[in-house]
């Protein structure tokens, strides 16, 4: 009873002028974004986030949690009209999308993503109602050794999932830890890894970081490898994206498999609506009595992914509003609003700002609504915007970067920072190391040594206390397997 008073709470503060405005706005540049290829969910959080300096914490969540999600949906678009995936997670989509549309039905591909995208973002916001206050009733039990090895395990399952290679995932979380040492040690003030440079006292800021490898890389991949895209030619009127009965039930139980699989994987930290759009695409054509059709056309292979990966971005929600743990890129620039705004994210965030945290899911179920509308009326508008905005879209990201990252201190250091990591973000790229564990290991990197050196001096310096302690010697035996296990099945596989 006491959850459906909060919710009810929520959608209140939801619906608000302001936040149902902001709510919009995230959904629309989230779609827009979706639809352009390169850039992604967490490329337009990143640059956008310096504009939600001036909101609330209520309206800036709101609005970076609309382009979050707003994102799995556009991303459908360019995947079904031009074999060209705007988000990751929409790759699976193109295989059977792409078909479908070849075959003059990309109005129904699209009504099937934009339904089963509803269905999951729905069914998501629900669970995140039912287990997030739970689980961070549960989280207030541990203390600064579990925390550390809750940390440790959350990078681990990031490396796991970030790419074919463990060895490349390390690098680049080390690389992530390295960049969260810079600055003054937190006990000792003594200066660490800031070559003489008194801008980098306070530590590298995680906004340049994050702009310049997610934004501007992006840009400096587009310009190398620009290619002319061709739409394939349809009608996309109303009534031709709807669905007919047939469609939705041959539809159903792809999109209620794809529910479950997005919301338990986008729980686990470095998995989210990637690998569960993969995995509800192998399953539906496991289950299909034609998986001949998969990669021909089949609804199915539409239906189930597009479905999984909306209900990702609710699962992903519940470790960083109950833990402090983000699950993606995008739900890490999340959680470094909530730290701007002076908010601390964790199990004290649902008593200490519950305004926050159910505004929060109270806009999720609107945002929702919002963008089945705007997919299925708004369509070829979007499809005729993309088309004209595209040739000028790497100017207009680099001015906003630029003027996003030196607005939020006023700093031209700043600037040279988040310019140097565009350039090592394209480096990286081009040698196949993830860029998500660097993001994530500079964002938990503090709290992770501040419960490091806790448990340390509670235990009078013996290291012994992670093993002791069975919670924290739980999650360091997760974190061995998740780096093993991966290793194991790829050597069994050859």
């Amino acid at each position: 009873m006491e959850t459906i008073l909060l919710m009810l709470h929520g959608l209140a503060v939801a619906l608000t002028p302001i936040n149902l405005l902001f709510c919009a706005i995230g959904v629309v540049i989230g779609t827009t974004v979706g639809a352009l290829p390169g850039i992604g969910s967490a490329g337009a959080c990143a640059i956008l986030l310096p504009a939600t300096f001036k909101m609330g914490p209520v309206t800036a969540l709101i609005m970076l949690a609309g382009i979050f999600y707003g994102t799995q949906y556009g991303g459908t678009i360019t995947s079904v009209l031009m074999r060209v995936p705007g988000e990751s997670a929409s790759v699976v989509t193109m295989f059977d999308g792409n078909p479908l549309a070849k075959q003059g039905k990309a109005g129904v591909a699209l009504g099937i993503a934009a339904i089963g995208s509803f269905v999951g973002g729905t069914v998501s916001v629900i669970g995140l109602m039912v287990f997030g206050p739970p689980l961070a009733d549960t989280a207030l039990l541990l203390g600064p050794a579990e925390y550390f090895s809750l940390m440790v395990m959350a990078l681990s399952l990031v490396v796991a999932f970030a790419g074919e290679s463990i060895i490349r995932g390390l690098i680049a979380a080390c690389l992530g830890l390295m960049l969260a040492m810079v600055g003054q040690d937190i006990m000792t003030g003594q200066p660490r890894l800031t070559f003489d440079f008194q801008q980098l006292l306070d530590g590298i800021e995680f906004l340049p970081v994050a702009v310049g490898m997610f934004g501007l890389s992006e840009m400096i991949e587009y310009f190398e490898t620009r290619k002319p895209l061709e739409i394939v030619k349809a009608d996309l009127g109303f009534f031709k994206v709807l669905p007919s009965f047939k469609d939705l039930k041959e539809s159903f139980w792809p999109m209620i498999r794809g529910t479950i699989i997005g919301f338990f994987v986008g729980i686990f930290p470095g998995a989210g609506p990637t690998i569960s759009s993969f995995l509800s695409y192998g399953i539906e054509q496991r289950l299909s009595k034609h998986p001949e059709q998969f990669g021909k056309g089949a609804i199915a292979g539409v239906a189930g992914p597009e479905t999984a990966n909306n209900a990702a971005t609710g699962g992903a929600m519940i470790p960083m509003l109950s833990l402090g743990l983000p699950s993606s890129p995008s739900t890490a620039l999340m959680l470094a609003a909530l730290i701007m705004f002076g908010l601390k994210p964790g199990p004290t965030l649902f008593s200490e700002a519950p305004d926050v945290v159910w505004g929060l899911i109270g806009s999720l179920y609107i945002g929702n609504v919002m963008l089945v509308a705007i997919n299925l009326a708004c369509i070829p508008l979007i499809v005729s915007f993309m088309d004209k905005v595209r040739g000028y879209l790497p100017i207009i990201i680099l001015l906003l970067s630029a003027f996003g990252v030196y607005s939020y201190r006023s700093s031209v250091f700043d600037i040279g920072i988040m310019m140097a990591f565009a350039v090592i973000g394209y480096g990286m790229t081009k040698v196949a190391i993830p860029l998500a564990p660097v993001i994530l290991g500079l964002l938990l990197g503090g709290p992770a040594e501040n419960s490091l050196r806790q448990a340390l001096v509670l235990s009078d310096g013996n290291p012994m206390t992670f093993f002791t302690r069975p919670i924290a010697a739980t999650f360091l035996v997760m974190t061995c397997a998740s780096l093993v296990l991966p290793v194991l099945l790829r050597k069994r596989k050859e």
